[in-house]
């Protein structure tokens, strides 16, 4: 089927974290935007280029190594070419070369280095050493690594910027989704897998006075601790900050007014001076300090240090408890399950709607069994039709520990895919496409307008895009 097809070569060639392709030109983020040009710039001839996109080059172990980065990640590359590689890294150049003529998109070395910094610290923990990553790409020294990562990320995020640019402001009415289910002949309609809807109660222990003002004491000791004594944030925020998403870069975060963030924290950060370090505050997640580094109008970049208080032994007993107690009055018929999640629940994002869990891949109600998170799966599989859980000890990914009531409010078996029922499977598959043709449109377009060269037998390939420029 014709939509089913362009979506799973798409899935594969985009999935990679593509490591491939060192830049062959940088440019400074302080230095002027180049015009584009149809000319090409003079080059040394470098064995091994089997392409030239604008700025940069794509040599023929570039593709070698692409295929090592598919295999790492578990993605069979039997029936991927040679071909198919390197037409997705021309893709990828021709991303990032545009992005470049874009005055609109910015990426700060800083930006590149603090990303960096999180991507070696994270390899270097999953194969064992520096030594063991240089030996895998091939580097002799870490200098040389580094050089090499940071042209390869700041690539991969031009990219990323101009690809996000082309496709942000693809939209889709109710029509088009219409058209599109209706143009897909019946006896190639997808099949959708088994699927179920989970409902939760979540209790939460209670946290004293006592634990809450140990976390403040310390909060404020390191705060003083730079303001009087010159201590580093960066360095405090690596030892003791709870953040798992930043805490490895010094508590670094980059804000912008529009995304969206912790209304405390936001309030908070665009309080402060450049320089300013808040007094803590409290959020849904612990306790906060910011230190402001740099304003840039609707943007800053701040670190923070993140700390959450202990939750003690008693005040888990009795959330257990209370769990237990919820259980048997639902168990009883005293209240249904949704009336207890709105009423007794202390999960914000699924008390009002009754309970009802989200799917974090596509925010439907709907969990597939087979890509289910196994945690998840584990404890309602074997639940029987209206039967509540007992209460499970969970722990978030803030390390903060709740007792859950689960229940399997609906089961939806394997069919083949219905509008009215897969309404959001169906318009996602429908913006897809959309996304695609827009895609499309405007490779053809700035393809036409850049320097394109490619080399030796990979002239004979057949290419997707119109890269010959026939």
């Amino acid at each position: 089927m014709k939509f089913i097809n362009k979506t799973a070569i798409a899935l594969i060639l985009l999935v990679s974290f593509a490591f491939s392709g060192k830049a062959q030109e940088i440019i400074s983020e302080d230095a002027p935007v180049k015009k584009d040009t149809v000319e090409p710039f003079k080059r040394k001839k470098i064995d091994g280029i089997v392409a030239t996109v604008g700025e940069y080059i794509i040599l023929d172990s570039d593709i070698d190594m692409e295929y090592i980065e598919l295999s790492s990640q578990g993605i069979s590359t039997e029936n991927v070419s040679r071909c198919e590689l390197l037409g997705k890294l021309m893709e990828d150049r021709l991303y990032a070369h545009q992005a470049l003529q874009d005055s609109t998109i910015v990426v700060k070395d800083s930006e590149i280095n603090n990303m960096m910094e999180e991507r070696i610290a994270y390899m270097v923990g999953q194969i064992g050493s520096v030594e063991k990553m240089l030996k895998f790409y091939n580097k002799k020294s870490e200098e040389d690594f580094r050089s090499f990562f940071f042209d390869v990320l700041k690539q991969n995020k031009l990219s990323t910027e101009m690809r996000n640019k082309v496709v942000e402001e693809v939209e889709i009415t109710p029509e088009e989704v219409r058209n599109f289910f209706k143009k897909i002949p019946s006896e190639d309609l997808p099949t959708f897998g088994a699927e179920m809807e989970v409902s939760e109660i979540v209790i939460e222990p209670k946290i004293t006075q006592v634990e809450k003002q140990k976390v403040i004491d310390k909060l404020n000791e390191i705060r003083n601790d730079v303001l009087n004594n010159g201590a580093s944030f960066t360095t405090r925020a690596v030892l003791y900050s709870e953040d798992p998403g930043s805490r490895s870069i010094g508590g670094y975060i980059k804000m912008n007014r529009k995304k969206q963030f912790v209304k405390e924290f936001k309030e908070v950060a665009f309080s402060l001076n450049e320089g300013e370090i808040s007094k803590p505050f409290e959020t849904e997640y612990g306790y906060h300090i910011i230190l402001v580094e740099k304003i840039r109008g609707q943007e800053i970049d701040l670190r923070h240090i993140l700390l959450t208080p202990k939750v003690s032994d008693d005040a888990l007993r009795e959330a257990k408890e209370k769990a237990q107690l919820v259980r048997q009055r639902i168990m009883d018929g005293e209240l249904s399950f949704a009336d207890a999640a709105r009423s007794l629940s202390d999960e914000k994002e699924t008390r009002a709607n009754g309970g009802i869990l989200l799917n974090p891949k596509t925010m439907d109600s709907k969990f597939e069994l087979t890509k289910m998170d196994p945690t998840l799966y584990g404890y309602v599989s074997n639940l029987k039709d209206n039967e509540v859980s007992v209460p499970i000890l969970d722990e978030d990914y803030r390390k903060m520990k709740k007792y859950k009531l689960l229940m399997v409010t609906n089961r939806i078996d394997s069919h083949i895919a219905d509008y009215a029922t897969d309404y959001i499977k169906i318009k996602d598959l429908a913006l897809k496409e959309k996304q695609f043709e827009a895609i499309g449109k405007w490779s053809n377009e700035k393809i036409l307008e850049t320097y394109i060269k490619i080399n030796g037998e990979y002239r004979n390939c057949q290419f997707m895009n119109n890269w010959m420029k026939k």
